[in-house]
C-alpha cells in the first residue's frame, strides 16, 4: 500500500513552519498514544504513521529532499523502526524523549541525499549515453577519520548529558527526552578539533561521477547513483545522488512519450499522383510510399522508427509523419503552363458535387438580397 502524504498526516500545509508541524505531531501523538488506546491497533498504527511523518518534517535535509523528490527521494535514507514503539521516540526526542525504557545516544546517521539535473539532447536520449558529472559533496577528513578529533586524541564524554546524548524532563504524568543540545545527541564533544576540518569530520570537496543513461529514458525521469551522496558518520553509510534527466527539444523531431512526431513536406504532384519520398528519422534517412491523393496533415505511420521503451527488450514506439502539401511560389514558365492547362481542365470537368455546392452558394446569396424588403412606417 502506498504511504500517505505526510503533510496530510499531520494535518498541516506544506507551508508549515516548524513550530506548526511540532504542534500538530504533539497532538496526534497524545491522541494515539497505546498508553491511551489499549489494544487499540488502528491507534497504534496512526501514532507510527504521526510519528514517521515527524521523523521527516522535523528534519531539514530530509524534509528538503521529500519536498523536491516525494516517497521516492527518502530511499535508502536511514530512519528509525517504526514498527517499534520504543523506538519512536528515540528517533527524535524533541517532542517526547523516551515514555520507555530506551532512548539516549543516537546511532550513527546516513549520509544526505543529493540531487542533481542532467541535460540531455533527444538523440542521446535515443542512443543511450554516459555523461560525466562533477558533484559538490561531503567525503570524511582524511586527517581525522571522520572523527572530528585531532590526531592522538579522543572526543570526550559530554558533561551536560554524561554521555547519554539525550536529557530528560517531567511534563506532568509523560518524561520526556530531548536530545541533549551540547553534543548535539552524540554523547560526546570535541575537546581537541582537528585541524583540517575544524571538528566536523568532513570537508567538501567536487567528485566526478559518471551517470549511464539508458536509451528511451524519459524527460524528468529521476535516476538513483547508490552511495554518491552526501558522507554519513563513521560506520555509516553514505547517501544517494538523484539525477533527474531533462531531455531537450529537437529541432525536427516531436517526442510523445516512445513515438516520434515529424512533418515532412510534398510537392502537389507527389499528393495527388503519389510517390516514394524520403523521411528523416533518428536512425537516419528511410523510404516511405505515399498513396495517391493524400491530403495536407495526413498522418503516415512507420512502425517501430520511434523512441526505445525503456526496459522493452530492445522494442521501439512508432514515428508518426504528418504530410504537408506546399503550394509553389516561383514557377518556371513551363510549370505555369502546365499549371494554366491544368486549371482548364478542371473547369471543363466540374463534378456535379461541385456545381451543386457553387448554386447553393448563389442561392443563399440571392434568397438574402430578395428578402430585404423596405419596411413601412
Amino acid at each position: 500500500m502506498s504511504k500517505r502524504d505526510y503533510y496530510e498526516v499531520l494535518g498541516v500545509a506544506k507551508s508549515a513552519s516548524e513550530e506548526e508541524i511540532k504542534k500538530a505531531y504533539r497532538t496526534l501523538a497524545m491522541k494515539f498514544h497505546p498508553d491511551r488506546n489499549p489494544g487499540d491497533e488502528e491507534a497504534g498504527n496512526k501514532f507510527k504513521e504521526a510519528a514517521e511523518a515527524y521523523g521527516i518534517l522535523s528534519d531539514d535535509e530530509k524534509k528538503q529532499l521529500y519536498d523536491q523528490y516525494g516517497h521516492e527521494g527518502l530511499q535508502g535514507v536511514p530512519m528509525p523502526d517504526f514498527n517499534d514503539l520504543g523506538s519512536i521516540f528515540q528517533g527524535f526526542g524533541d517532542i517526547f524523549g523516551s515514555l520507555f525504557s530506551g532512548g539516549g545516544r543516537r546511532g550513527p546517521q546516513g549520509g544526505s541525499h543529493l540531487g542533481i539535473e542532467l541535460e540531455i539532447t533527444l538523440v542521446d536520449a535515443f542512443r543511450g549515453c554516459k555523461r560525466t558529472i562533477e558533484v559538490p559533496r561531503h567525503e570524511h577528513c582524511q586527517t581525522c577519520d571522520g572523527s572530528g578529533a585531532k590526531p592522538g586524541s579522543k572526543p570526550a564524554k559530554c558533561r551536560q548529558c554524561n554521555g547519554r546524548g539525550a536529557n530528560n524532563t517531567r511534563m506532568g504524568p509523560f518524561q520526556m527526552q530531548t536530545q541533549c543540545s551540547a553534543c548535539g545527541g552524540a554523547g560526546t564533544v570535541i575537546t581537541d578539533p582537528c585541524p583540517s576540518c575544524r571538528g566536523r569530520g568532513r570537508v567538501k570537496i567536487t567528485r566526478s561521477v559518471e551517470v549511464s543513461i539508458p536509451a528511451g529514458i524519459q524527460h524528468g525521469q529521476r535516476m538513483t547513483l547508490r552511495g554518491e551522496g552526501e558522507a554519513g558518520d563513521p560506520g555509516a553509510p553514505r547517501g544517494n545522488l538523484i539525477c533527474e534527466i531533462h531531455v531537450r527539444e529537437h529541432d525536427m523531431f516531436r517526442r510523445k512519450n516512445d513515438d516520434l512526431v515529424c512533418q515532412v513536406p510534398i510537392t502537389y504532384s507527389q499528393a495527388a499522383l503519389g510517390a516514394e519520398v524520403e523521411v528523416p528519422s533518428l536512425d537516419g534517412p528511410v523510404k516511405h510510399t505515399i498513396r495517391a491523393g493524400v491530403q495536407s496533415d495526413d498522418v503516415a505511420r512507420l512502425p517501430g522508427k520511434g523512441m526505445p521503451i525503456l526496459g522493452a527488450g530492445g522494442r521501439r514506439g512508432d514515428l508518426h509523419v504528418v504530410l504537408v502539401v506546399e503550394t509553389p511560389r516561383n514557377l518556371s514558365p513551363r510549370q505555369e503552363e502546365l499549371l494554366r492547362e491544368l486549371a482548364e481542365l478542371e473547369n471543363k470537368n466540374v463534378s456535379a458535387h461541385r456545381k451543386g455546392f457553387f448554386d447553393k452558394l448563389r442561392e443563399l446569396f440571392v434568397g438574402t438580397e430578395d428578402s430585404k424588403e423596405p419596411r413601412t412606417k
